[in-house]
């Protein structure tokens, strides 16, 4: 299939590559399909990838793997809020936190606060809200 992407232009991927978002993204509820775009030719996992909706060009967020941020991450959510994406084993869990580059990139952040849970077996995916009380929606990634 391809998509227009807002970024890489047209690019083609395969329907394995779509993940469902029942409820879409807060704020974003009326978009519910997207995949995940990283350079493919870098060496290195990119710190960065793009969470590319299949359905509106315009719309693409960058998201980053939580790991990445904090090694310790470990949002606490409760079990019915992810009966929805499916039966899920361990390697299935995919987790990804929303990142917002404003221009003065010195104050780039991720929102600990509201993660994106996927299930990369049944390819759907939910945004859920931690209930983690230190984990804020403005994390910034460089201190002062």
């Amino acid at each position: 299939m391809k998509i227009n992407t807002r970024y890489f232009g047209e690019i083609e991927i395969g329907e394995e590559k779509i993940i469902h978002f029942e409820d879409g993204l807060f704020g974003f509820e009326q978009y519910k399909d997207y995949t995940i775009i990283y350079d493919v030719e870098s060496e290195d996992e990119p710190f960065f990838s793009w969470m590319q909706c299949v359905t509106e060009q315009s719309l693409a967020f960058p998201v980053v793997n939580p790991l990445k941020v904090s090694k310790d991450y470990n949002p606490v959510v409760e079990d019915e809020l992810l009966a929805g994406l499916g039966e899920m084993q361990e390697d299935d869990l995919v987790v990804f936190l929303l990142a917002t580059v404003p221009q003065d990139v010195q104050k780039t952040s991720v929102n600990m606060k509201a993660p994106l849970v996927i299930n990369a077996g049944t390819r759907q995916g939910i945004q859920i809200v931690a209930e983690n009380d230190d984990y804020e929606i403005k994390h910034y990634l460089m201190k002062e």
